[in-house]
């Protein structure tokens, strides 16, 4: 089915933004202008970092969110709910626990009025078609987490969709079971055998976008965007060491390793950033070993994105970020799918614990702005004390309520790290133990 020329227009979004409210009254842009069209026939991959906007994308298609902005149409028709003929995967299973396998596939088809015997024999011919054949009666805890995924799929194909969405649906599953319930989805896609006419899946695994689809497109990220569209012009079943393949893949790590290039430092650290610089918290002992494994032999201070995430099992979401965390922090450098040390972070490498402690100190006081404003108020006050909800209040005018806990969580940890002040939980206060 894939090799067949994709027919005639089941989804077309142009220009479709959307926007969130955060904490501060103000809006935060999640899309900004995409444009999409799903034709019949092809399997579309949206490809990006998490909060780039790819599930936020989906769900409108879904009809479960509407777009700020833009129009979003299924068959020529504006999209207003849960349009016919298109069915979704989740990441989560999300099985009813008290229903047995044939229940949970059932229930698409009865809130479509389907009669019992009808629901009853599609049902059973979808789980038998996904590989779960005499497990019609089992519940959902006695079945493992790739049969539970199954189960899902099964849920979705037996309503017969025009549309299969996938939101990241092998991202649960351990690494063989996702790689054995994707490869059995290809081939019954390959063989037309899935009641379906086109898929929509959304990943941010790189390697499993080039593997399975026809088509994709890579946001980026705050907002999100679609920053290329690529064909996949690679015959299936698909050899991850063939060398078109390899070079596809590390053409994806260029194109997301653009986004992120190092910018010249401003007073704030990061221009355009300041204190809206929105943390993810990474722990350092996670940095520190990547520091270290980039510092060793073969890698010696530079290596191939993808190669790195390969040798340390990591997925590309993962990388990334971890990468963006040392460049932030000016301990490497991310370029067209390479991160390389920079002479700070080469020194890092060779240092012991507490010359590693004071040079974090001094990179993240440098080019976090938030760390670098709360020692400089906590210095300034006789008490050397200050609330959290000081900074948590500034941070709200720039970013939702949750994007601000997780960004103290990060400073709290990082500077526990670096000795550069305290935090108590229980009175929410942040202190110098040594003021100087």
């Amino acid at each position: 089915m894939l090799d067949q020329v994709a027919g005639k227009p089941l989804i077309d979004i142009r220009q479709v933004s959307r926007s969130f409210p955060k904490g501060s009254g103000k809006d935060v842009t999640v899309l900004e202008n995409v444009d999409l069209t799903i034709r019949e026939g092809e399997l579309v991959g949206l490809l990006g970092r998490s909060g780039s906007g790819k599930s936020t994308l989906l769900r409108i298609i879904a009809g479960l969110v509407t777009p700020s902005s833009g129009v979003a149409e299924c068959r020529g028709s504006e999209i207003q709910g849960p349009p016919s003929g298109v069915a979704m995967v989740f990441q989560s299973f999300a099985l009813f626990p008290w229903l047995t396998v044939l229940q949970n596939v059932e229930l698409g088809l009865e809130a479509k009025g389907v009669d019992r015997a009808e629901r009853r024999s599609r049902a059973l011919a979808a789980i038998d078609l996904i590989g779960l054949d005499g497990f019609e009666n089992a519940f959902p805890k006695e079945l493992s987490g790739g049969m539970r995924q199954r189960v899902g799929f099964a849920r979705a194909l037996v309503v017969h969709p025009d549309l299969l969405l996938m939101d990241e649906p092998f991202s649960a599953l351990d690494v063989l079971t996702a790689e054995t319930l994707r490869t059995d989805m290809i081939d019954l896609w390959m063989e037309g055998r899935l009641p379906i006419k086109s898929v929509l899946i959304v990943t941010h695994n790189i390697e499993e976008a080039v593997l399975m689809c026809d088509r994709i497109l890579v946001f980026s990220s705050n907002p999100g965007r679609v920053a290329r569209e690529l064909k996949v012009d690679l015959l299936h079943p698909r050899n991850r060491l063939d060398p078109v393949f390899r070079q596809l893949v590390d053409s994806i790590y260029a194109i997301m390793t653009q986004r992120v290039e190092p910018r010249t430092p401003s007073k704030e650290g990061i221009p355009g950033a300041g204190m809206g610089m929105v943390l993810t918290h990474v722990s350092t002992n996670v940095l520190a070993g990547l520091i270290e494994a980039l510092a060793a032999a073969p890698y010696d201070g530079r290596a191939d994105l993808p190669v790195l995430a390969g040798a340390l099992q990591m997925e590309a979401d993962e990388i990334f970020h971890l990468g963006e965390t040392l460049q932030l922090l000016r301990l490497a450098q991310l370029s067209e799918g390479d991160i390389e040390l920079t002479e700070a972070g080469k020194r890092f490498a060779h240092m012991e614990t507490d010359e590693r402690k004071r040079l974090f100190a001094e990179h993240i006081s440098a080019y976090v702005p938030l760390i670098g404003l709360i020692r400089r108020v906590l210095d300034e006050r006789p008490s050397h004390v200050a609330p959290m909800a000081r900074f948590r209040n500034e941070l709200e005018d720039y970013m939702t309520e949750d994007y601000a806990d997780e960004t103290l969580k990060t400073v709290i940890s990082w500077a526990r790290y670096a000795e550069l002040f305290a935090y108590d939980e229980h009175s929410e206060l942040f202190s110098l133990e040594n003021p100087q």
